[in-house]
């Protein structure tokens, strides 16, 4: 089922960007490839392909590309959308063919259509079906020589003819050489040299500007600084440095770069993992070569094929990470703040650095290779309905999560909430009529005390500014820093606590989406706006958040929801009585906010009770947890000390030997590992010795 589903994903991408190519109008469709063969084109002229700025290619790639220009824009566009999508099909398959081995059954079933779809799914792949760009095609020639069944005389010539399109590639052979297969590597040098040689005699003048004037390329296409070139030179040129002092320090870092990068490839390869030294070398190609753009940034995704970390929960860190650097923009990555945004904005550069030079990959001869330090879990908890858990074969884990692994998920899950709350419904005219619904639904029910609460608020500046405040800033800070407490305290509550939280947001951009609702602040019935002022209706744009975020998501609220989470899981873990009750007011207190700050109703406040509870119901139906997980799993050495001590108060009875004791903790340590516990690396080894 998970491999037909797989395909079927897969198949489901490939069409949606092949149409999203095709319905484009031809002006607008591969909009590189229309410079090179349109009816202007730098393929047409009679002067140099590099009199304009369009054409970044090598003499080769120009001389390769000179048949195209018989074909008609109608029918090429068709042809190259198809024949690109088609690459891509060879290219996951020749991936996942090149799959360090011993793989699984399982693994080499679902590695063909897992990698179409990352392929797909990533922003290099994108930009070249959009574009019309080549850039797939040296990618395809450099890994068909990893495929068992490559001879050193094809690996060559592979090779050579993928740097004649795209030179910084020649950096394969230097690892050809580094790992003994020499002859391939001075065969790749003269095919390169050969088809060069080519292109020189066919053009001259090309060539001299490309290899001369711009010394490999270096100049042509978009400005070197722009932030679309992920090569170490663009980054030099970002942060300001220019003239000899960046040339020297370039000069520096790129033989850095290439001599650790180099040797970590070779040593791969020789490990048997010729995918990953193929990735490494990519990387360091792209980092030294003078413009790296989107387009040539392919390299990165496959470095996750590397097996990184101790232990098995670690083993996703790096392959998620790669992922959405590769997948997602830099708002994505990382927040809007100016440090983690040029973070952001450099995301493929620094992933490519760290796969070349820094990312400890497991080898093939550690231990750790097929056996990471497992997670210890627990089967599905029972209940006491026979249907509960629908998800049988979904085991707890007891460990505590990997932190960068919940950083990188916590923070891509509120992108995709803001974008999908962003992005639902909203019409001001559908907002304002279910606006109405909710208002006479609590006329009905005698609970419409938002207007008179509102203007006791708005005439009470003290109280007004408390709100305000209130409104902003509690609804982010306690529920991260109730998690990152739970984390670092109590990991196994921590894991039973997330999911009802991530159900109850789920639930609530469903009910943003199916259901926009105008706050009261919006409906221009008197309502005071205490934060934001005054609201111009007549404007379809009115007031400065509309250009933010969606206004209309008031249905459920959010705030009660993830105040009444909060609420709850400090009831329940607080160790003091007067904890537990300012947990149980938090949420009865943000509920009076949004009411008095006229940006919920009463009933959106009972909507954000409802998807919590609903979260808490949906853990209990998938997975069988209802009760919160108990932290404590003591080893031998805390079970002797308490029943010592429950000794000395004169409950155990009789003192026995310390042998009795010593076994009776041993035993005692058996059951305690299927109980909830802290980071299994702490605890104590189940050995009666200790």
């Amino acid at each position: 089922m998970v491999l037909a589903a797989l395909w079927l994903l897969a198949g489901l991408l490939a069409a949606r960007q092949a149409a999203a190519v095709l319905r484009r109008p031809p002006d607008q469709r591969l909009t590189d490839l229309e410079t090179w063969i349109g009816a202007h084109g730098v393929l047409h002229v009679s002067g140099s392909l590099y009199d304009g700025d369009a054409f970044t290619g090598t003499p080769f790639s120009g001389l390769v590309l000179k048949p195209l220009t018989r074909a008609a824009e109608q029918s090429l566009g068709v042809a190259w959308t198809f024949g690109t999508l088609l690459l891509v099909v060879v290219l996951g398959l020749v991936v996942a063919r090149a799959l360090p081995g011993p793989v699984s059954r399982r693994t080499s079933l679902l590695a063909a259509p897992l990698a179409i779809c990352l392929l797909v799914l990533s922003l290099p792949v994108r930009n070249t079906f959009t574009l019309g760009q080549t850039s797939i095609i040296p990618v395809l020639l450099v890994v068909l020589t990893v495929l068992p069944r490559t001879s050193g005389r094809q690996a060559g010539v592979l090779i050579g003819v993928a740097a004649a399109l795209q030179p910084a590639l020649l950096l394969f052979a230097v690892v050809m050489w580094l790992v003994g297969r020499r002859r391939a590597a001075v065969l790749a040098g003269a095919t390169f040299a050969g088809c060069t040689a080519l292109a020189w005699a066919v053009m001259p003048r090309d060539s001299w500007t490309y290899w001369v004037h711009h010394i490999g390329g270096a100049g042509l296409g978009a400005p070197a600084d722009s932030l679309a070139n992920q090569s170490l030179h663009g980054l030099l040129l970002r942060i300001g440095l220019e003239g000899p002092v960046e040339l020297t320090l370039l000069a520096v870092l790129a033989v850095t770069v290439a001599v650790i990068g180099l040797r970590r490839a070779a040593h791969y390869a020789q490990d048997g993992q010729l995918l990953l030294a193929a990735a490494i070398t990519g990387s360091v190609a792209l980092a030294v070569s003078p413009t790296s753009w989107q387009y040539q940034q392919l390299w990165i995704l496959l470095a996750v094929v590397g097996r990184v970390g101790r232990r098995a929960a670690d083993r996703l860190v790096w392959p998620v990470l790669v992922v959405l650097a590769m997948t997602l923009n830099r708002t994505a990555l990382l927040p809007d703040i100016q440090v983690l945004g040029h973070v952001g904005y450099n995301a493929p550069l620094l992933a490519a650095l760290a796969a070349a030079c820094l990312v400890p990959f497991v080898s093939r001869t550690s231990p750790q290779w097929d056996n990471p330090v497992p997670t210890p879990v627990v089967e599905p908890a029972k209940s006491r309905f026979a249907w509960v858990p629908l998800l049988r074969f979904v085991k707890r884990p007891l460990s505590r999560p990997n932190l960068m692994l919940e950083l990188m998920l916590i923070r891509v899950g509120y992108f995709a909430y803001s974008w999908i709350r962003g992005h639902a419904p909203d019409e001001r005219s559908v907002a304002e009529g279910h606006g109405d619904q909710v208002l006479t639904l609590e006329g009905w029910l005698h609970i419409d005390i938002e207007h008179g609460f509102n203007a006791i608020v708005a005439d009470t500046s003290w109280l007004k500014h408390t709100m305000n405040w209130y409104y902003s800033t509690f609804h982010f800070l306690i529920p991260l820093s109730l998690l990152g407490w739970l984390y670092l305290r109590r990991p196994a509550t921590y894991r039973w606590a997330r999911t009802p939280l991530a159900f109850a947001t789920l639930l609530a951009l469903i009910g943003f989406w199916l259901y926009p609702l105008a706050p009261p602040r919006l409906m221009g019935l008197g309502y005071v706006d205490t934060a934001h002022g005054p609201q111009d209706l007549k404007n379809p744009d009115f007031g400065a958040l509309t250009k933010l975020s969606n206004q209309y998501a008031a249905m459920p609220s959010l705030h009660v929801g993830w105040s009444l989470w909060c609420g709850v899981v400090i009831a329940i873990v607080a160790p003091y009585v007067w904890m537990k009750v300012l947990g149980m007011l938090y949420p009865l207190l943000t509920t009076a906010v949004i009411v008095g700050t006229a940006n919920h109703y009463v009933l959106d406040a009972i909507g954000g009770a409802a998807i919590v509870s609903a979260g808490f119901g949906l853990q209990y139906l998938l997975l069988g947890i209802g009760r919160r997980p108990v932290e404590e799993a003591p080893g031998p050495l805390a079970e002797t000390v308490s029943g010592v001590a429950a000794r000395v108060r004169g409950v155990v009875g009789p003192r026995r030997s310390p042998e009795a004791d010593v076994e009776k903790s041993a035993d005692a340590a058996k059951p305690a590992a299927t109980a909830a516990t802290a980071d299994p690396a702490d605890a104590e080894p189940a050995d009666a010795s200790r």
